[in-house]
């Protein structure tokens, strides 16, 4: 091997000083990257460019993409300086050994991890340990600011003005699914189930009628009236065995419509959870955790199934702040 000649910063202390300046300097600009991507972020208008020539760049961007780059830049770039011109800088060699760690091992290794702090010199200059803790506390801020463009915040007003809500209202007909004919109750045989949407869909357009749809889904099932199971306080939400579920499983939110004509049941085929249409959406079968959500129906002046109201509880799969007290369980009257 070559003959190993010291570093400057090895036989100079005063390099070593300007070394260790320079790591600490670098680290410490870092917090400071960090405090002006949260003020760029909250500052600088998404509408704002900047010109270069033919390029256009928006300021906001090129902001957050500077300070957040420059500062995983000057870590790594402190960091290699660190390692190049202060850690202990001597030859070893270190023959191979089994895989398995016995206590000798373990003893070796602990040792080594204390030999390797002492030749990092963090014990002896602390300002470089300080130093980036301090940068790497720091970009926690950027990281945290930047879970703001996640989405809006989930407040109780926004979760019932969109996941907590349907366009189903009182009047609106039931229609099917692909031509939004309207259903008449006379014309729906028991055994038969229809997949089917609000008439008022239609009126909806891009993002919003894929919204709504997402939501709003359903089917239409009829049942012989005396082989299903009607609770009083739902007795007027259905239509001579005529019934209207969401189509939306609340297990993870799969459309669902296999359908069991003689056990009345409904499968979602994601997951298998199976609900007891018969006896109100229950579930029987599967990961799901809540009924399936049942909307009221009657007909209107000329015998087409329309809604009594909307659906009395969110429809779709759970979340966390997802309030179940009032689902309908069995015993409910």
């Amino acid at each position: 091997m070559e003959e190993h000649l010291p570093r400057l910063t090895d036989v100079d202390e005063k390099a070593n000083d300007r070394a260790t300046r320079q790591v600490a300097t670098m680290f410490g600009i870092v917090p400071v990257l960090a405090i002006g991507f949260v003020v760029i972020y909250f500052a600088v208008p998404t509408s704002l460019f900047v010109h270069f020539g033919f390029i256009d760049a928006n300021a906001k961007n090129l902001g957050l993409g500077i300070t957040a780059g420059m500062s995983l830049l000057l870590i790594g770039v402190g960091a290699v300086q660190w390692g190049r011109q202060l850690m202990d800088d001597h030859e070893m060699v270190d023959h191979r050994h089994g895989a398995a760690s016995t206590e000798e091992d373990v003893t070796y290794v602990l040792r080594e991890l204390e030999a390797g702090t002492d030749e990092s010199q963090i014990r002896r200059r602390k300002i470089l340990g300080y130093s980036l803790v301090g940068a790497l506390g720091a970009l926690a801020l950027p990281l945290i600011v930047s879970f703001a463009d996640l989405g809006p915040k989930p407040t109780k007003r926004l979760r019932a003005a969109t996941i907590g809500t349907t366009i189903w209202k009182e009047g609106i007909r039931l229609c099917h699914d692909v031509t939004f004919e309207p259903i008449k109750a006379s014309e729906m045989v028991i055994g038969q189930l229809v997949n089917a949407q609000p008439e008022n869909l239609k009126d909806l357009e891009g993002t919003d009628e894929l919204t709504q749809r997402a939501k709003a889904s359903i089917i239409i099932v009829r049942m012989d009236p005396n082989s299903i199971k009607i609770p009083a306080s739902r007795e007027s939400w259905q239509v001579g065995g005529i019934l209207c579920y969401s189509k939306i499983c609340t297990h993870v939110g799969c459309p669902i419509s296999l359908w069991e004509q003689q056990t009345h049941h409904l499968l979602c085929p994601c997951h298998q959870s199976t609900f007891d249409l018969g006896n109100s959406g229950l579930v029987v079968f599967g990961p799901a955790a809540r009924s399936l959500p049942q909307l009221p129906i009657t007909t209107d002046a000329d015998g087409y199934l329309v809604a009594r109201s909307g659906f009395t509880v969110p429809v779709g799969p759970s979340y966390f702040e997802r309030n179940s007290q009032h689902d309908f369980k069995e015993g409910d009257n």
